[in-house]
């Protein structure tokens, strides 16, 4: 028989190598990430990048008159917690939220509507008039799904738990005239957070309601992607603000790509006539009359700004400047 004490020095670490293996199979394994670098070197792609747009053709590109309508939360969430019969936070944020992004998509010009009655309230404050501005479309829309989620893995001697919040957005733009939906689109967003133990040690997260938040705005974010994509397909075209002695005066400037050089076709305005089939004005194609150069831009914003052209061929002889558009040829 083996002595007491040759028994104690070899249980020890064959115990101890039991542990170990138990430890490491009821364990998350986090997988091994290998980075590989790119056949290219990130400077020579962006040189790239920059060669392709600089050789890019110049484009106008129409920024159309919009205002935010009705922006609710059409949520169970919403309804149980943040929202009364005179108030609706949540709908008040995603409006804040679509306002915002619109705007710094450069794409729109972007007029208040929700908050008019501060502006009304404002101008008589101060006695001034409100000289309010028509809009081409209307943006209407509500969250429509919203909520929240935990979920996690429990081993052996350790856990993890990931708090997920999801929203979705529907909105549809609305033509002023005619009440006519050309457009509807809906973005969704999903937010999350992690936290892992082993052995009770680790990470400890409670609520965290920053989740709620980063999910609205990721579909906000979705939302209007899909709009300005669907809006940037209309042609573009401007009118004529002043026609004197060969020289002409048009609306739109820089903020809208018009560049000195730049040629446009001048076009009458087409005839509307009213369709039996739909009941609506149908706008028939009108006829190239001259065409233009652009030779500078004047005015420091987007509803001041404008152009000076130059006639080079046509003539605008028998034609008031409400009778003519300006339409873009597609470069210089």
């Amino acid at each position: 028989m083996l002595p007491n004490s040759f028994s104690s020095d070899f249980a020890r670490p064959l115990l101890a190598l039991l542990g170990l293996v138990l430890i490491s199979g009821c364990a998350i394994q986090t997988p091994t990430v290998t980075q590989k670098e790119a056949p290219q070197s990130i400077s020579s792609q962006k040189a790239a990048q920059q060669a392709v747009i600089s050789q890019a053709p110049v484009v106008p590109k129409l920024k159309r008159k919009i205002a935010l309508g009705r922006i609710t939360n059409e949520t169970n969430y919403g309804q149980s917690l943040l929202h009364d019969n005179h108030d609706d936070p949540l709908g008040k944020q995603v409006t804040d939220l679509m306002s915002k992004a619109l705007t710094e998509s450069g794409e729109f010009l972007v007029f208040e509507r929700p908050d008019i009655g501060r502006l009304q309230a404002e101008s008589r404050l101060t006695d001034t008039k409100l000289n309010l501005v028509g809009v081409n479309a209307l943006v209407i829309g509500s969250l429509t799904e919203f909520g929240r989620k935990t979920v996690g893995e429990t081993g052996f001697v350790s856990s993890s738990k990931r708090q997920v919040a999801f929203a979705k957005v529907d909105v549809r733009v609305v033509d002023v005239n005619t009440g006519h939906v050309f457009f509807a689109t809906s973005g969704a967003g999903e937010s999350s957070t992690e936290t892992a133990s082993t052995f009770g040690f680790g990470s400890q997260a409670a609520y965290d309601g920053t989740l709620n938040d980063s999910a609205i705005r990721q579909a906000v974010s979705e939302a209007v992607n899909r709009l300005v994509t669907e809006m940037s397909a209309t042609p573009w075209q401007t009118y004529i603000l002043k026609a004197d002695a060969g020289m002409v005066y048009i609306g739109g400037g820089k903020s809208q790509g018009i560049k000195p050089g730049m040629t446009f076709s001048v076009q009458t305005q087409g005839e509307k006539i009213k369709s039996p089939q739909t009941g609506t004005e149908i706008t028939l194609p009108g006829r190239q009359v001259a065409k233009i150069r652009i030779d500078s831009n004047f005015g420091d914003n987007d509803l001041n700004e404008g152009s000076t052209a130059t006639l080079i061929s046509g003539s605008f002889s028998g034609y008031k400047p409400e009778q003519l558009v300006v339409r873009s040829e597609g470069g210089k």
